[in-house]
């Protein structure tokens, strides 16, 4: 994990400053931007480990950004919010965003939650590489290569809709709540808000349904399940 490339980006220079001082002392490198879109071609040229994205940005607010990555990447993106309120924190994780901050924020957390994320992402990339691609039904789930077919076609899904089948894959049959799913997919609790689930789930059906034999079946009052 040292020495990972850490991109801030955030227009208010004392939050900048505040961030790579902090992940300096852990061995980081940081790069930073204050703009949106020039966010999106800095997050291209460099491929960073993890991005800690502001929303409120010239030229292109940071769902904006977010949502441009995770149309061709799944870097790791911790969103900052400047209001604590939930809306804003479930349109960020509908994005694909994998965890939140409210600003003012303690960057000891910060530094605390860009270690755990970036951990989970090497023990995932591990796993799948020792594990390989899951099947069921007529579906290939390759979480190495990032990569689902449907009856021999690839299909395109954003990162958390890849997360979600995939976690769904390798507990088939078997009934996961809404609070699950959001535990072991994003990684975090965020209870009584389990919109963002409902959401990805609903535009996941739409890339399988109709060419593909397995269906994700709906437990009504529980949660869902991947069936063959």
């Amino acid at each position: 994990m040292s020495g990972e490339l850490i991109l801030l980006v955030d227009d208010e220079a004392n939050i900048i400053e505040l961030a790579k001082m902090y992940l300096e002392r852990e061995n980081f490198r940081i790069l930073s931007v204050g703009d949106g879109a020039k966010a999106v071609e800095m997050i291209r040229d460099e491929k960073p480990a993890l991005v800690v994205l502001d929303v409120m940005l010239p030229s292109m607010d940071g769902y904006e950004v977010c949502r441009k990555v995770r149309a061709e990447s799944d870097v790791p993106i911790i969103m900052l919010t400047a209001r604590d309120e939930d809306i804003d924190k479930i349109i960020g994780l509908e994005l694909g965003a994998d965890d939140y901050m409210t600003k003012p924020f303690n960057p000891r957390e910060l530094i605390a939650r860009v270690k755990a994320i970036l951990r989970r992402s090497e023990r995932a990339a591990k796993a799948a590489e020792a594990a390989g691609p899951v099947h069921v039904g007529d579906i290939t789930i390759d979480e190495l290569r990032r990569e689902v077919t449907v009856a021999g076609k690839k299909i395109d899904l954003r990162t958390k809709e890849f997360d979600l089948l995939h976690t769904l894959a390798q507990n088939k049959g078997i009934v996961l709540t809404r609070e699950q799913l959001l535990s072991l997919v994003w990684g975090f609790d965020f209870y009584g808000q389990t919109r963002t689930v409902d959401v990805h789930m609903a535009h996941l059906r739409k890339n399988i349904s109709g060419s593909s034999t397995v269906t994700i079946e709906t437990i009504t009052g529980v949660g869902y399940k991947l069936v063959a």
